[in-house]
């Protein structure tokens, strides 16, 4: 028999604890509302695996993703939101009672915050697994660049992120290798980016290749590419190797109960509104453009202050009113 979960209520719930979910938090918090963001892993996400964040405003001489988000964090809290360290297991976001539940505890709400963020993309290729993170497959190059000085170092991908990146890495690395799907000259990125990279004497590409598998000892040691055209493998000796080929959406928990794109994030106007009354969504989970901490933090202020407008306008509706229509906010999410 199922144990009965312990109610507890709030006005605002946000889910994830990324930049935009602690900077919702504390839009939502600020403005008097009582607010709850539950996080199942470290607070900062993604961003506290920067050891520099170089482009965020205020912060001259850099800062530590996990300082500044650290910094996010007492701020959040010195405004009043509660949080709590807990995987969600179920959303049932219909209606103006919103739930969200963990193990335990069910959360209601009056509205919901959605920053549940994302991860890479991974090849699902033959020892890829063996090899993520500090065994030789990174995500992040200002994480790890210095790990590679003097070093050969691999990057896959062919967009903005891999060329700029790619060519931060020649900073340090002796050689920096990019493995590209595409015919010679063909990347996906823009103008300056292409240029710089395909201009800088220590990179080199290698044009319709893919990584067929990984090979290594204990770490990696050996990238295998196959060349798209005839299939032979061209064995890499790499210290390390770099995606940059994409990000898939945390979207599973609310598949099915919010608009998605077809790439699975979630869609909303520039309010942040979803598809349903009182329920956004902020950050790297939602259809934009670019992914960072700005970004992530204008989102958040947004999606923050737009859930204690919601509730204002809900406060202020006659007992009885009706539900507010969606057509006009169905007709301004983006295609």
């Amino acid at each position: 028999m199922a144990l009965e979960k312990e109610r507890q209520d709030y006005e605002v719930v946000v889910v994830g604890g990324g930049p935009a979910g602690l900077t919702a938090a504390l839009y939502a918090a600020r403005a008097r509302r009582k607010t709850l963001l539950l996080e199942k892993g470290l607070l900062g996400g993604l961003a506290t695996s920067t050891s520099e964040v170089c482009n965020y405003p205020g912060f001259p001489e850099d800062i530590s993703g996990l300082e500044l988000m650290k910094r996010f964090e007492a701020q959040a809290r010195r405004f009043g939101v509660e949080i709590k360290n807990a995987p969600v297991k179920k959303l049932n976001l219909a209606g103006a009672d919103k739930v969200v539940e963990t193990f335990r505890t069910a959360y209601h709400a009056r509205a919901v915050v959605l920053a549940t963020g994302g991860k890479p993309r991974l090849l699902g290729v033959p020892g890829e697994e063996a090899f993520l993170y500090d065994k030789g497959i990174s995500f992040c190059a200002t994480c790890d660049a210095a790990q590679c000085t003097g070093k050969t170092v691999l990057v896959v991908g062919s967009g903005d992120a891999a060329l700029e990146e790619g060519s931060f890495l020649t900073r340090y690395a002796r050689k920096v290798i990019v493995s590209v799907r595409h015919e010679e000259g063909r990347v996906r990125a823009q103008p300056a980016a292409r240029e710089e990279a395909l201009g800088n004497p220590k990179m080199e590409f290698r044009w319709n290749t893919v990584v067929d598998h990984f090979e290594g000892d204990g770490r990696l040691e050996t990238a295998v590419l196959r060349d798209t055209r005839n299939g032979a493998l061209v064995p890499l000796a790499v210290d390390r190797c770099f995606y940059f080929i994409g990000h898939l959406p945390a979207t599973a928990l609310f598949a099915g109960q919010v608009a998605l794109s077809e790439q699975g994030y979630v869609r909303t106007d520039a309010r942040m509104r979803t598809s349903l009354e009182g329920v956004f969504a902020a950050g790297d989970v939602r259809d934009t453009s670019l992914r960072q901490i700005a970004t992530a933090v204008g989102d958040g202020a947004v999606a923050g202050s737009e859930a204690q407008r919601y509730l204002t306008d809900r406060d202020s509706l006659p007992a009885r009113a009706a539900p507010l229509p969606r057509a006009s906010l169905e007709e301004e999410l983006p295609c």
